[in-house]
């Protein structure tokens, strides 16, 4: 099998990206994004889907940090999709659920190649978290299930402290991502015999 790598670089007027994805790595991180709770969140992400992942970000921080996660988000996906190539052998399909203290997240991912986000619970994040807009975190999911051409369902179960919920539910994304990469089946997961 080849390498399952991808390298993304991304530059606009808002935010300067450099993106480095290995979906057979081991768990290892190096994320300096310019919002710490973004890192946070990815370097969950990554040690439970047990890939490696490299992220630098210089963004308009001075506005907040809507474009550094969004833009973020968008070099994931786009490393995602590169990363997988034609999908062939993977399981396609991964669901978790995890617990962080008294908040309960859900991940399920289909890697159909048709993009589409559901994510519900948010309500129960509070206005503000991490100095930031809850919505971010939608419009961050958003990105990467439409640039990586997933199917993404996030659903935030029931809880009270919004760090836990967002932590629960990264955690969840990742450990759904590591079983729906598993290459475990011969050929294309479709009966159609492919993958879009």
């Amino acid at each position: 099998m080849s390498e399952r790598k991808a390298v993304i670089q991304r530059t606009s007027k808002e935010t300067s990206i450099t993106l480095e994805l290995n979906l057979d790595g081991s768990g290892q991180t190096s994320i300096s994004t310019g919002y710490a709770f973004l890192d946070h969140m990815l370097t969950l992400w990554a040690f439970w889907a047990g890939f490696d992942l490299s992220v630098t970000c210089a963004g308009d921080l001075d506005v907040d940090a809507h474009h550094s996660a969004e833009d973020v988000g968008l070099c994931l996906g786009q490393a995602i999709q590169e990363a997988l190539g034609d999908r062939a052998g993977v399981e396609r399909v991964g669901a978790a659920k995890v617990p962080m203290d008294e908040a309960l997240g859900e991940a399920v991912v289909d890697l159909s190649g048709r993009p589409y986000l559901v994510y519900q619970g948010d309500t129960m994040l509070p206005p503000v978290i991490a100095g930031e807009e809850r919505d971010l975190w939608r419009e961050f999911f958003k990105s990467v299930a439409f640039k990586a051409g997933v199917n993404l369902h996030i659903l935030l179960h029931y809880g009270q402290n919004g760090h836990h919920l967002l932590e629960a539910a990264f955690k969840a994304f990742g450990l759904a991502m590591r079983r729906a990469v598993f290459v475990g089946r011969q050929g294309v997961s479709s009966t159609k015999g492919r993958l879009d």
